[in-house]
């Protein structure tokens, strides 16, 4: 596989807290790679770090075979950035941002099929501040686009969108990937990342936990189901162990995820099991498993927890 960014041992240090420990990742030319994680797990700092926002503290990094902090302005000519707080120019028209942005590069794209291909066809003549959410971040992308880079980096573009505009956005990146760019995302939506990435990296507290497609991650905790439950009493636990096809139990805050290869055989054994013992237990759901549940059985607590 022909890899268009290397990171190796990439470090970022603010007093004796580490932002990103010593992370080491590929990204093959002409995939969409997911950086997954909660808040705060270091996935904005490594994707500054790679653009040239942040001075790594370790590590090295290239990209397109150029090297983070020797190449910089060569590096800028092959990446397109949307970062997760960019700043617009409220009082300038759609269309004259793009233009405005156009010039700064020696060479660009068509700004019109640009602008219809982003759904911004019908606003271009309106001031950036009248834009909704998802118009802004779509003309985020425009901007990160127009001279035609080979590598887009997308930090948390959907945050704060609404169903409808996340899902546009989707399509978006989808069609970027067809035609051969290469992305590199960051989200702590699961299902975002299952739908978009070829491949997965999950961050947590500064460190790259696993990395490997989304249904490998799912099959690595060996169930293809996860059962959910209060009980009032957490200590007991343990007692599910045997119960037929778990393979795994959490505990997170006040919820018990049961973690199974038969989801049938292992409901009624539970049922069972918890009238026989006089257990209470309450809110029960099932569901297949997903990334979530990844996360959750590697570190205890959720994608979206604080």
């Amino acid at each position: 596989m022909d890899s268009i960014i290397e990171v190796k041992n990439l470090q970022k240090k603010y007093g004796d807290f580490y932002a990103v420990n010593g992370i080491s990742f590929e990204v093959v030319k002409g995939e969409v790679f997911g950086l997954l994680g909660p808040n705060g797990a270091g996935k904005s700092t490594t994707m500054e770090m790679l653009v040239g926002l942040r001075k790594p503290d370790g590590g090295t990094a290239t990209i397109a075979g150029h090297s983070i902090g020797k190449d910089a302005s060569k590096i800028k000519q092959e990446i397109g950035i949307q970062l997760q707080s960019t700043s617009l120019f409220e009082l300038l028209k759609v269309k004259e941002i793009i233009e405005l942005y156009a010039s700064f590069y020696p060479s660009h794209i068509p700004i019109q099929p640009l602008i219809d291909e982003m759904l911004l066809t019908e606003k271009q003549n309106s001031l950036v501040k009248g834009l909704s959410g998802g118009q802004k971040q779509r003309l985020a992308i425009a901007l990160a686009l127009i001279h035609d880079p080979q590598i887009i980096f997308l930090d948390e573009p959907t945050t704060g969108l609404d169903p409808q505009a996340r899902r546009t956005l989707w399509d978006i990146i989808l069609t970027l990937k067809e035609r051969g760019k290469t992305v590199v995302l960051s989200t702590h939506y699961m299902d975002e990342a299952h739908v978009l990435a070829d491949r997965i990296g999950i961050m947590d507290q500064g460190k790259l936990i696993a990395l490997d497609t989304p249904n490998n991650l799912v099959s690595s905790i060996e169930a293809e189901s996860a059962i959910e439950f209060k009980t009032k009493s957490p200590e007991r636990v343990d007692e599910f162990n045997h119960l037929e096809s778990v393979t795994n139990i959490v505990v997170n805050h006040d919820f018990v995820t049961l973690y199974t290869r038969n989801l049938q055989f292992s409901l009624i054994a539970l049922l069972e099991y918890t009238k026989e013992k006089d257990i209470s237990i309450s809110d029960l759901s099932t569901r297949s498993a997903t990334l979530e549940d990844v996360f959750l059985s590697m570190t205890g607590r959720g994608l979206r927890e604080e």
